[in-house]
């Protein structure tokens, strides 16, 4: 934004912990819980800001209905103990919903709009399911070949990338374990610490002698998805859950590559950032984490939609005035392994700066707050890496990509 009239600085960036969708520690915590703790969190983190200073809260939620439905922003806010005067909006760019969220926030405050922002994401994939709970397609997408790729299934697209870009199973698994190594390397070294907020977590325990119920609340500090018994053999081992794709005359090409362990885990989880003007910082003595830098949205192909970053990075990059070799951190989402290695290998990305503390297959894909829990991880880990740039980046369904450019103050 060459005519931004101001810069939008992150002050504050808090996390929840990700848990394993269905059967994990928040499989019956409401997203908008999880939602105000990530924006207690941060309004923690800035104690003189006055809350009557923030304009609006920008969420971020790929499946905005059920339990995160009704404006789940706005609801969220108000439970959060905001003022009334702070408003709220849902959006919805599926996988980068959250990063579109900061994207937004940040451009009211560039152009001049207002001078503090929330802006977050939240998803609950145990309470709602991932095309939602009533999905209805347009006959129209099924009344052309060209169309019926917005309703391919996520797994099918990734096999059509491995195919497309020639991503083998074993470089799929080998990536995959690697995730899952860097992941229980960051959380034994403590590299979570200054993004994720404990979250406490009501367990009801039924005493099947006495029909009563205990309740029983424990505190959980970690993301649940990484595995420190992960291993290629073990990898090795699992069948591929997704149609086996076909080659260019219509023919079976065999068993397919993309399986549960190569992919990102459906996930609970929600993040929060506080975005000011430098007019803020200084009005209230904020400290700036980082500075939003750029961001690029592009489409590509919905049945290859895993590709999305391919365009979407280089388009960051020139709105930034930067090159790859700038960046010193990249959390490229790990939707599947098969598209990220496309992604990598495509665009030349330096694999020692891409996910350095483990990505979604190891720490869990919460849909559309995954955008903005990432940007809380850049934000952080320049700071504490003395790095300049970071990039946040993913695919998203029905074929986008999206990158955001963020600067260590």
């Amino acid at each position: 934004m060459s005519k931004q009239i101001q810069d939008a600085y992150i002050v504050a960036a808090a996390r929840t912990p990700i848990g394993r969708s269905h059967r994990g520690m928040f499989r019956n915590t409401r997203p908008d819980d999880l939602l105000v703790a990530a924006i207690q969190a941060a309004m923690a983190q800035v104690p003189g800001l006055d809350p009557k200073a923030i304009e609006d809260a920008v969420i971020g939620c790929a499946m905005p209905e059920g339990e995160q439905g009704l404006n789940m922003a706005r609801v969220a806010a108000l439970l959060a103990g905001l003022p009334n005067s702070v408003g709220g909006i849902t959006v919805n760019r599926f996988c980068a919903s959250g990063l579109s969220a900061v994207q937004m926030a940040a451009d009211r405050i560039r152009v001049g709009e207002a001078d503090v922002m929330i802006a977050g994401g939240a998803e609950s994939m145990s309470m709602v399911p991932m095309s939602g709970n009533k999905p209805s397609f347009n006959p129209a997408v099924f009344a052309k070949d060209e169309n019926i790729g917005i309703a391919y299934g996520m797994g099918l697209t990734a096999e059509k990338v491995a195919q497309q870009w020639k991503v083998s199973r074993e470089a799929q698994d080998a990536f995959a374990l690697q995730s899952h190594l860097k992941a229980i390397k960051a959380q034994q070294a403590g590299e979570f610490g200054d993004e994720i907020i404990p979250v406490d977590v009501l367990d009801r325990l039924p005493n099947l002698a006495t029909g009563e119920i205990s309740v029983k609340t424990r505190q959980v500090k970690l993301d649940e998805g990484p595995r420190a018994d992960t291993t290629l053999e073990a990898l090795g081992k699992l069948r591929p859950v997704f149609a086996s794709p076909k080659d260019t005359a219509g023919k079976p090409t065999g068993m397919g590559s993309v399986t549960a362990g190569n992919s990102s885990q459906t996930s609970d989880g929600a993040g929060c950032l506080i975005l000011a003007s430098e007019k803020a910082v200084k009005q209230f003595d904020l400290k700036p984490l980082a500075r939003f830098v750029s961001f690029a949205s592009r489409g590509v192909p919905p049945e290859i939609m895993g590709i999305g970053p391919i365009e979407a990075i280089p388009a960051a990059l020139k709105s930034a005035g930067l090159k790859l070799d700038d960046l010193g951190w990249i959390e490229l989402n790990e939707a599947f392994a098969a598209q990220a290695l496309a992604v990598i290998n495509t665009v030349g990305l330096n694999p020692e700066v891409v996910n350095p503390m483990g990505g979604a297959i190891a720490l869990g894909h919460p849909l559309g707050a995954t955008g903005a829990i990432r940007a809380a991880t850049v934000v952080h880990a320049l700071r504490r890496h003395n790095l300049k740039y970071g990039m946040v980046t993913m695919c998203v369904g029905t074929g986008q990509g999206a990158a955001g450019i963020f600067e260590r103050v």
